[in-house]
């Protein structure tokens, strides 16, 4: 009987090249959230992939990026630590875009790495099929991957082929979670995500990097509705207005949206509150940052 097998893989790369994407799509279940802003991921987010044979937590990092706050550098610094935690590390990239300079950057990165870099190149729907073997022969160069696979995070191609490639990298070992167990953060924070992500979709321009949301209270009523207190932080009065929109508008339609995922991912009806609250350059505030549940090093 083959014996069980578990370990930890972090995901790296730039922001917005399909980290989340990927991890949902492997889950099976939206457990990080998603954008074509950058920058989106601000924690590690464990997702928790279980099998008959073997079990793997995935660490979804923030992008890595040339920082312009104290918030920016935790995420760096965030996604550094994960690469000496795990077994395996995916270093994702976005086929479509071409190989960069923040993609050269990291590759710089992980030279001091010992731990397997697996080298997957995202978005492959996105580009002739002729266009691929240049792009690897061109990251090869850079590098000795363990293994060099193209995949589609978004369609689901090719991911099951990668699942399969990580499992040898997976030393003998406990099931750490329970099988149905696809996350091991609080419900609290997934629901404050999905809150985040709708601001995200809804929003331009300053909005997306200025705001901050947290669940403030969560319990279950007696009539097994789930009442949600949520609180959206913003860095300017001004920005606090766009976000209510004329006539309560658009906080409405951000809790709509946001009802709909949390109830998803509960399994039960919600009743959402949403308040809005202006706390001014909160992005470089060491206090508020951890108030917040940014903490370095974590």
């Amino acid at each position: 009987m083959a014996k069980f097998k578990s370990g930890f893989v972090g995901i790296v790369g730039r922001p917005n090249v399909g980290k989340s994407t990927l991890m949902n799509q492997v889950i099976g279940q939206k457990i990080a959230i998603m954008s074509d802003k950058p920058q989106t991921t601000r924690n590690k987010i464990h997702g928790v992939y279980t099998t008959e044979h073997n079990q793997i937590v995935f660490l979804d990092t923030p992008g890595i990026h040339k920082r312009q706050s104290k918030l920016g550098d935790f995420m760096n610094q965030t996604a550094l630590n994960t690469l000496g935690e795990v077994e395996a590390v995916l270093f994702l990239v976005d086929a479509a875009e071409g190989m960069g300079g923040g993609d050269r950057y990291i590759v710089e990165q992980l030279k001091n790495v010992r731990t397997p870099i697996i080298l997957v190149l995202n978005k492959i729907d996105r580009i002739e099929p002729q266009a691929l073997l240049p792009l690897i022969e061109g990251y090869r160069k850079l590098y000795d991957f363990a293994e060099i696979i193209p995949v589609s995070a978004k369609n689901g191609n090719n991911v099951n082929t990668l699942l399969k490639e990580l499992e040898k990298y997976l030393p003998e070992g406990p099931q750490y979670y329970p099988a149905d167990q696809i996350t091991d953060h609080p419900e609290q924070f997934v629901c404050a995500e999905l809150v985040r992500e709708k601001i995200l979709h809804l929003t331009r321009e300053e909005i997306p990097h200025s705001i901050a949301v947290m669940i403030e209270d969560m319990k279950v009523q007696d009539n097994g509705v789930v009442h949600i207190s949520a609180v959206i932080f913003v860095e300017r009065s001004s920005q606090k207005g766009i976000i209510i929109g004329k006539q309560g508008a658009m906080l409405k339609e951000i809790g709509q949206l946001a009802r709909h995922d949390i109830q998803n991912l509960l399994g039960s009806k919600i009743f959402l509150e949403i308040w809005v609250k202006v706390k001014k350059d909160w992005r470089n505030q060491d206090r508020v940052l951890r108030d917040l549940g940014f903490h370095r090093g974590s």
